[in-house]
């Protein structure tokens, strides 16, 4: 008689193992599933873009569903004749790495380790039995480069495109170059996290500059003769007239870095010496966030989702350009998206499709404005709007007045502080009792330059900073990035925000309804806990997450 055996257990499923990791709550899998029906996308390329697991924890756990090795390649060294069993241009097209070999068996980091067909291709090249390993998509580029050396540099691109501009060249390749120049300018700004490209021709040059943590740096400069083919392949890339340089335009365009997705937004404006490019790129990969991600303080989290909860009123977002506004109210969305509710946006423009959202397009030459938008959302029965910003008196109406025949309303505001925007939407005409009556809350917030971690260093403030503080204010873990290679000797790598909440209990809001000046509403919300975003940004600076002189110089202390 045959023993029976005892069926294997099956095995996991990737989101189930995130899970049980502890990476992803139920609440993000379901989100992310959705959005994989609606899209088709592989489930685990959805999670990194929504934010909520990093591409290193996603590919340990894809190796572990995999029954494979995960492997950091980062100080790893691979001799030069594993690497030459795999040509550069197969290495990059198929995102695989040679690593090791034993005898006949080869060692081959791959992103994607259910590639069957890459698989397939490397063994038939090298005729090896192969042993997959895995690692992140983004170490494998950065490894490719390494080992590979990168293509031909940027100078000798720049050459060549000299001589193509000089007349020196012919053909349909001589285009080539400078599409590459371009191409180069774009991966340096994807490569060091810049959130916007300049191109900016002066008198004898083209000055090229990357926003980097909310600071310009200075890029290459180009020759003056490469200016009018960089800003004609510029517009071409945007969709825009190549033809018009009297009159500014703005277009659009998306670019790769590996299988991430980077959606780009161009504006051209005619200039002394030329047009100025300026292209800003949103990496919609750190556009949605749990709200937990955000750095709120526990006081902000646990009010704002409390306003979040509710089924009517206005939520507010406040900050200047670049603060980080569209990230939380699209996370505070991503955490009320169920498939109960009906969410409606107007948005200009819409920066990422969320699942189940119905999401509407501000065209002004079409006359879909905010106003006219927000008209029409009202008549397809919706439960939450959200509203890209209330801009106008017709708006901030229509607005209060959805907020208080039953739906959840959130916007964003021009303003410094919470408290400042109540006299700028009462100068808007909004009525004193209207205001009282729908606001639940008003959120502000900045970004602040973080500490590189490979290089902070303990360290003593300026003297003039410390002499902004109060004497209790003074003592804390000082911290300073000293600069090294990983933050290209900034001494900074990456930023963070700073919350600042209103939140409208029922005293204060009765203090707006009978007209009590800001200082009295600001020291009754301070009564119940609020804190302004310096003492938030001092807080941080405190634990060395940040420099003193980087929280003084976003919140501009004034004693």
């Amino acid at each position: 008689m045959v023993e029976a055996h005892p069926a294997p257990p099956p095995r996991k499923l990737l989101g189930e193992r995130l899970v049980d990791r502890g990476l992803i709550t139920e609440r993000q899998l379901e989100m992310a599933m959705r959005e994989q029906k609606r899209t088709g996308v592989m489930l685990g390329e959805i999670l990194t873009q929504l934010g909520f697991v990093t591409p290193q924890s996603l590919s340990a756990a894809l190796a572990e569903q995999g029954g494979v090795q995960f492997v950091e390649l980062a100080d790893r060294l691979i001799p030069l004749e594993v690497v030459a069993l795999i040509p550069e241009n197969l290495a990059r097209r198929l995102l695989v790495l040679p690593l090791d070999t034993q005898g006949q068996e080869l060692t081959l980091a791959m992103a994607n380790i259910y590639d069957i067909e890459a698989l397939t291709e490397v063994e038939a090249l090298t005729r090896m039995r192969i042993k997959i390993v895995g690692a992140p998509e983004e170490d494998l580029h950065s490894k490719i480069n390494e080992v590979y050396g990168e293509r031909k540099s940027i100078e000798e691109l720049i050459e060549d495109a000299i001589q193509i501009a000089l007349g020196n060249k012919l053909g349909v390749e001589s285009e080539i170059p400078i599409v590459q120049v371009v191409d180069q300018l774009m991966m340096k700004a994807l490569k060091e996290r810049a959130t916007d490209v300049h191109v900016q021709p002066s008198e004898r040059t083209v000055i090229t500059r990357y926003r980097v943590d909310g600071v310009l740096q200075q890029g290459l400069s180009l020759p003056k003769t490469l200016q009018s083919a960089v800003l004609a392949r510029l517009k071409i890339m945007s969709e825009v007239n190549i033809a018009e340089t009297r009159q500014p335009q703005d277009g659009k365009f998306r670019i790769s870095l590996g299988r991430r997705q980077f959606d780009v937004r161009a504006s051209f404006l005619p200039c002394t010496h030329g047009e100025k490019a300026v292209l800003r790129i949103l990496d919609k990969s750190k556009l949605i966030m749990g709200l937990e991600q955000l750095g709120m303080t526990p006081f902000v989290q646990d009010h704002f989702s409390a306003m979040l909860a509710r089924p009517h009123g206005v939520i507010l977002v406040t900050g200047p350009t670049g603060s980080g506004k569209t990230t939380t109210l699209y996370s505070a969305l991503n955490s009320i998206n169920t498939a109960d509710r009906c969410i409606v946006t107007v948005e200009d423009p819409v920066e990422y499709e969320l699942p189940l959202i119905t999401q509407v397009q501000v065209n002004v030459k079409a006359g879909l404005t905010f106003a006219a938008g927000l008209r029409s959302i009202l008549r397809q029965d919706p439960d939450i709007i959200l509203i890209g910003e209330i801009r106008d008196s017709e708006t901030a109406s229509i607005a209060m007045r959805a907020a208080m025949t039953g739906h959840l309303v959130l916007s964003t505001l021009h303003t410094n502080d919470p408290v400042s925007s109540l006299p700028r939407l009462l100068d808007m005409g909004v009525s004193r009792l209207e205001l009282a009556a729908a606001l639940q809350g008003i959120h502000a917030q900045r970004l602040v330059r973080v500490n590189c971690p490979a290089c902070a260093q303990p360290c003593e403030p300026e003297a003039e900073v410390l002499t902004l503080l109060k004497p209790a204010q003074r003592q804390g873990t000082w911290m300073k990035g000293q600069g090294c290679e990983q933050c290209k000797f900034t001494g900074i790598k990456g930023r963070r925000a700073i919350h600042d909440l209103l939140y409208v209990s029922p005293a204060i809001r009765e203090l707006i309804a009978s007209d009590a000046p800001l200082a009295e509403i600001e020291g009754q919300a301070r009564r119940e806990g609020k804190a302004n975003l310096f003492e938030h940004a001092l807080a941080i600076a405190q634990q060395g997450i940040i420099p003193l002189e980087e929280a003084v110089r976003v919140t501009m202390v004034e004693e």
